[in-house]
């Protein structure tokens, strides 16, 4: 399974900004797509995630501000950053899984000047 992200750049506290990641050979009927991020010297850490069924799940640090959704038939997942704080700075990136599987998208940048 190959990831394509794209989104991210600079924006200022409050503002907004769109992910989107394509995912192209996946093979699992039902699969977990969703995004992680990495500050600098801090662990990669679970944004947000969403199941083929549409099952939903966010870190508390990002409810009520993001918002995740996919279109199984394009094999996509977009994260919405609404309201989006300095601290939302990091690399984001896309992922893949399904049990013991796993694939990685790219990251892309994201940084949010207060």
């Amino acid at each position: 399974v190959q990831l394509q992200a794209s989104g991210g750049g600079l924006v200022q506290a409050g503002d907004s900004l769109r992910l989107a990641c394509t995912a192209s050979n996946s093979h699992f009927a039902f699969n977990i797509m969703g995004w992680y991020r990495q500050a600098p010297g801090k662990q990669r850490e679970l944004v947000a995630s969403m199941t083929s069924r549409g099952e939903r799940n966010y870190a508390d640090s990002v409810k009520g501000r993001f918002t995740i959704s996919r279109d199984n038939a394009k094999k996509t997942v977009a994260l919405q950053m609404n309201s989006l704080r300095p601290e939302d700075s990091a690399v984001y990136y896309c992922k893949y899984w399904y049990r013991d599987f796993e694939s990685w998208g790219q990251g892309t940048q994201v940084t949010v000047s207060s």
